[in-house]
Parts: C-alpha cells; structure tokens; sequence
C-alpha cells in the first residue's frame, strides 16, 4: 500500500499524512509541484519527529510520478468527489496506490484518465469535502483492514 499526494498546497497537511505514513508503515508519495517548498523543513510542524521515520519520495511531475509507478505495477487509486464508487465497497489489493488530490482544486483529468479507480466518501449532501489528511487516514484504514496490513498490535 501506498499514499500519495498529488500537488498538494498545505504543508501542515502534508505532514499529518507524512506522519500517518510513519505510524502505519506506509510509504508516501509527493507528487510536484506543491504550494510550498517540499522537505523536512515544512513538514516538521505537523509532522514532528515522525518525519524521520516514515518512507516518503518526492516525485518532479505527474509524468515522473507515472514512470516509477509503470515500474511498480500498482494500481492507481483516484479519491475524488467525482467518483464513482464509494471507498468502503471497493476491494482493496496490497499493492495499490492511494492517490489524493490538492486540496484547491483536486486532479486535472488528465491524472483522472489514467487512474484505475475512483473512489469517493460518502459525506452529507451540500458539503464540499473532506480534509486530505482526514480522507488519507479514512481510506488507509480500510485498505490496510481489507488487506490485514496494519501494523502488528503491542504485546
């Protein structure tokens, strides 16, 4: 499993799902070009020390970003008000990316042409949408639920 973060504009919360990432062993994925400067720098405030400890890559551009992941042969998983399905009816597989959108404008259609799915939370009608840290977390857990990955509980 995957997350990844398609030009996002709030480096706070780019750091909370930096700092999820870390808490559940799940790598992260900044997809450039973001509404701030991408390092440890302007991450460290909502992410804290978790920073230090999560797996996180920075990818130049879309068509970087779509060049590893020909490599990688994940699926790619779209959140979207737009989308089709809501998240808690779709199978989720180990291997798939997790793909969320700025939080200003979400993902050109272009980036929704190529996603494998497209998914949606179902919220209350007349509201906008979630938080992306809030819509990560949500989704990261029923997919590692799903695919029995979460991190093994304490002793």
């Amino acid at each position: 499993m995957i997350l990844a973060l398609y030009c996002p504009d709030i480096a706070q919360n780019a750091g909370t799902c930096l700092r999820t990432g870390a808490c559940l062993g799940v790598p992260v994925h900044i997809i450039e070009p973001a509404g701030f400067p991408v390092g440890n720098a302007s991450f460290r405030r909502a992410g804290m020390d978790y920073i230090d400890t999560v797996d996180w890559h920075r990818h130049d551009s879309f068509e970087a970003f779509e060049s590893w992941r020909s490599k990688a042969s994940g699926r790619l998983v779209l959140f979207t008000t737009t989308g089709g399905q809501p998240y808690t009816n779709f199978s989720f597989r180990p291997d798939d990316i997790l793909l969320f959108g700025r939080e200003s404008a979400g993902v050109p259609n272009s980036v929704h042409a190529v996603a494998d799915a497209r998914l949606l939370i179902p919220m209350q009608p007349g509201q906008r949408s979630l938080n992306v840290a809030v819509s990560a977390a949500m989704a990261l857990g029923e997919a590692l639920r799903q695919t029995d990955a979460f991190p093994s509980p304490l002793p």
